[in-house]
Formats: structure tokens, C-alpha cells, sequence
């Protein structure tokens, strides 16, 4: 006779994930369609949008923490440095039971300006549903991460109306505009904040279908450069020749930045880290939209090109206009520059490092005068994920996906997670986030793939769940 098996009886714990899942998905129309009125809002911190807008987005988010169960819920504005009003930042919380962890959930409601509309294949204030995602401009950055926090706290009470983990979320209006009085917030209400983790929702999955804890994040250094070479605009014809235009120098000095591979050529900036994960470089060629015959630029892995060594790009000129050319040698030109530092590099050490580098470079202008200023710094970031509330986060996110969560760098720059560090340093920082490849964030067409975002939601209410027992 042949003996057959009885199937396990499922532990308590996928008990509780199944419980969670079932409340998450029974809940997920209504997420998303408060995602959808959100995005409807045109909640812009920039100094030249509707205010009001903003303040009408803030009061709406408001109005969602109160609805689940967040106490001493207010909206707050503290000055900037100009004596303007910073952007209005809404804060909720409900305390820990006895012998329980307090947790900080992050998210910005405030989102880029909608860009050319032109460019929108739908219109960018209707949040519209298409192929498995959602377009709108914050669908993803970050109204998104807004509502994994509500939808998570929202499952977390409906499976554990009893949940002994602390909750504070603090909601910023100003993420897009660079968080001007973000430090100052955080010095102001350092007694409401102070958690023992802090989850920022600000970030990005490895691909769909896979999750991922940002672990590392690279500094920023920007400023300008400006090479001056007349006291005056000359005609072309009557002095060009033995005088090379400042358009023409700027461009030979920026020419020295990069050798011949592409790579960063200012010595003292030397990555730190190295990356134990490999970016195909066929994804990211597809992602990023490279051409066809394009070559990549730099050297080693494509993981330590994006996360760990630095990367210098001019993203703006003060030229004339090819519209508004004429035949003349302009005196002076200017370039705005954008340097992001791998792990371990310091912003200030940096900039010097650069500016040592352009203020050499007299041959290459011919000896026309070169001026650097520095803009805004801010820290790069690498957190720890052996702590509890790290290894957690990567448990529940592999719970929620069905697969392992990677443990990735971001090439792009969170300035605040410096502050964050610095005014609580005994929390845990980690970053999680519902953006992947497609997402599109800042740019025209910016989406959510909605199964992910449910996935996100899951994941965060199992980490909750979990920390609550």
C-alpha cells in the first residue's frame, strides 16, 4: 500500500500574509481610484504654479490620514530662507504599544510641472489606465508612494486591528522644488518624526515583476562654470581669428572632463564602492533609449557606472540661441554642471576637485578667464541590511512579489536622506519605492504599472504587520 501525504497546515505567518493580501486586494479598486483624484491635483511647489494648488493638495492628503485613523493630523509651512513660504508638509501619527518599534512613513505629495502636454499621449491631470498602468503626471512620482503608506496602514487595521507598531507619516509639498525647508522641518518637529525606522517611498523596483531595497544613492554637486575672454560682444568678421569666441572655449574646457572613453577625468574623483549586482547592457540600453551605434561611456561595470562612480553632465548653457544668433563673438558663456558621487565621496571634497580641475585648464581656454561656483551639495547614501527592520523590509517584499528582492544602487540623488540621517541617527533608513523602467518620472507620459503598486502596498503591510507582533 502506498502511503500518501497530508499537506502542511499553513504557519501563522502565511496566514497573516494571506489575510493581508486578501485585504489589500479587496481594497485595491478604491486605492486606485484615490490615486487617480490625487493625480488630478496639480500640486506644484515651484514659485511660478498655482499656490493654491499646492495647499488643495496637502488639505486633500490630509484628509486621507484622518480617514485612516492617524491622529494629530496638521498641515505645516515653515518660511524658506528668503522669507517665502515652503511647501506645505502634512503629519499624522498614532503611538506604539508597550515594548513596540516606531516607524516614519515618507512620501512627497508635490510633483514636477506637466512639460510640454504636447508630448502626453494622454492628458497629464486625468490619471487613465492603459495596458496594466496608470499615466499621470505623480501616478508615480510620488503620489504612488503617498498611497502605499494610506493603503498599507488601511490593511494593517483591517487584519491587526490591534497592531502594537507606531506610526508617524510625514507627507513633504516640496520634494520636486529640492525641499528647501525640509532640514529646518525636521528640527522644528524632531519629537513628532523620531522613529526607529524610516521608509521613504521615493524609489525604484529593479524591473516589473521585481522588487528592490535602494541601499545606495549617489551624492550631488552642481554649479556653474564661466569662461570669459572679451569685455564686450565684436563683430565675427572684423575680429574672429585671432580671437576664439567664449562658446568655442567653454567647449574645449568642458571637453576636458571626460577621456577618451568617457569616463570622468578630475583626479580625486575614484569610486569607493563596487556594486555586486550586474545591469545587462542590453536593458539598459533599452531603458535608457539609447541609439543604435551609440557607444556606452566609462569603464568597468554598468552597476558601478550608474551607482558608485562619479558622473559629470552639463545640463544647461547660457549661449545664444541659434534663432537668435548673429554674426558676433560673445564675450563670455556659461554652463551649468551636475556631478553625482558614488558612496563615500564627499560633496565639498568634490567640488574642489572640480574646480581645481577647471582653474588649470588655462591651455585650453588660451588663457581666457574661468570662474566656478558652487551650487547645492548634497550627501550620497548607503544604509545597512542586516539590521531587523532591513531584513524584514527584504522578507516582506519577497512575500509580496513571489520572488527574492534585490538589493540595489540608484543613480540618481535623494539630498534629504543626508538630513534624515543626521537628525535621527539611531534610525534605519530604507528606501522602497512602486517606479521601474517605464516609469517615466519628471518626464512627459510618467506611469505606474498598477500590479506592482499593489505588490508595494502588500509589501508594506506585511513589514507593519510584522513588526507589530
Amino acid at each position: 500500500m502506498s502511503e500518501t501525504s497530508t499537506p502542511a497546515a499553513p504557519s501563522d505567518a502565511a496566514r497573516l500574509v494571506d489575510a493581508l493580501r486578501a485585504a489589500v486586494d479587496r481594497r485595491f479598486p478604491d486605492t486606485v481610484q484615490t490615486l487617480k483624484d490625487l493625480v488630478a491635483i496639480p500640486g506644484i511647489a515651484w514659485d511660478t504654479a498655482d499656490r493654491a494648488q499646492l495647499e488643495r493638495s496637502a488639505q486633500t492628503v490630509a484628509g486621507l490620514l484622518r480617514e485612516v485613523g492617524l491622529q494629530d493630523v496638521q498641515v505645516e509651512t515653515l518660511d524658506r530662507p528668503d522669507g517665502r513660504p515652503g511647501g506645505p508638509a502634512v503629519m499624522g501619527s498614532r503611538p506604539a504599544a508597550p515594548g513596540r518599534p516606531t516607524v516614519l512613513l515618507y512620501a512627497h505629495h508635490d510633483v514636477q510641472p506637466l512639460g510640454d502636454e504636447d508630448l502626453w499621449d494622454t492628458p497629464p491631470l486625468v490619471a487613465t489606465e492603459r495596458d496594466g498602468r496608470l499615466y499621470g503626471r505623480g501616478a508615480a512620482d510620488d503620489k504612488a508612494g503617498v498611497m502605499v503608506h494610506l493603503a498599507a496602514l488601511a490593511a494593517l487595521d483591517e487584519v491587526l486591528p490591534e497592531a502594537g507598531v507606531g506610526v508617524r507619516v510625514f507627507i513633504e509639498g516640496e520634494e520636486e522644488a529640492g525641499s528647501p525647508t525640509f532640514r529646518g522641518f525636521l528640527e522644528a518637529h524632531r519629537d513628532r518624526l523620531a522613529a526607529d525606522a524610516i521608509v521613504v517611498a521615493d524609489s525604484a523596483n529593479w524591473a516589473v515583476g521585481e522588487p528592490a531595497l535602494t541601499t545606495s544613492l549617489r551624492g550631488l554637486v552642481d554649479g556653474t562654470v564661466t569662461v570669459q575672454v572679451l569685455d564686450h560682444a565684436v563683430h565675427s568678421g572684423v575680429f574672429g581669428g585671432p580671437v576664439l569666441d567664449a562658446v568655442v572655449l567653454l567647449s574645449r574646457l568642458i571637453s576636458t572632463l571626460h577621456d577618451a572613453d568617457g569616463a570622468v577625468a578630475v583626479l580625486g574623483l575614484e569610486p569607493r564602492h563596487h556594486a555586486d549586482v550586474e545591469y545587462p547592457e542590453a536593458d539598459f540600453r533599452r531603458d535608457a533609449g539609447v541609439l543604435d551605434g551609440a557607444r556606452l561611456a566609462g569603464r568597468g561595470s554598468l552597476a558601478d557606472r550608474l551607482w558608485n562612480a562619479p558622473a559629470l553632465s552639463v545640463i544647461g548653457m547660457d549661449v545664444p540661441s541659434v534663432a537668435g544668433s548673429s554674426n558676433t563673438l560673445q564675450p563670455t558663456a556659461r554652463a551649468k554642471f551636475s556631478l553625482r558621487l558614488g558612496p563615500g565621496m564627499d560633496p565639498k571634497e568634490a567640488f574642489e576637485a572640480l574646480r581645481t580641475h577647471l582653474e588649470a585648464q588655462s591651455e585650453a581656454v588660451l588663457g581666457a578667464r574661468i570662474t566656478v561656483e558652487a551650487g547645492e551639495f548634497g550627501q550620497p547614501f548607503a544604509t545597512d541590511t542586516s539590521s531587523e527592520p532591513a531584513v524584514a523590509m527584504l522578507g516582506a517584499l519577497e512575500d509580496a512579489w513571489g520572488v527574492p528582492a534585490r538589493e540595489i544602487g540608484l543613480g540618481g540623488s535623494i539630498p534629504f536622506t543626508a538630513d534624515l540621517q543626521e537628525v535621527f541617527p539611531e534610525a534605519v533608513l530604507l528606501i522602497t519605492g512602486v517606479e521601474d523602467p517605464d516609469s517615466r518620472a519628471h518626464s512627459a507620459n510618467e506611469s505606474l504599472h498598477l500590479e506592482d503598486f499593489r505588490r508595494a502596498v502588500l509589501a508594506e503591510a506585511i513589514w507593519l504587520a510584522r513588526l507589530s507582533l
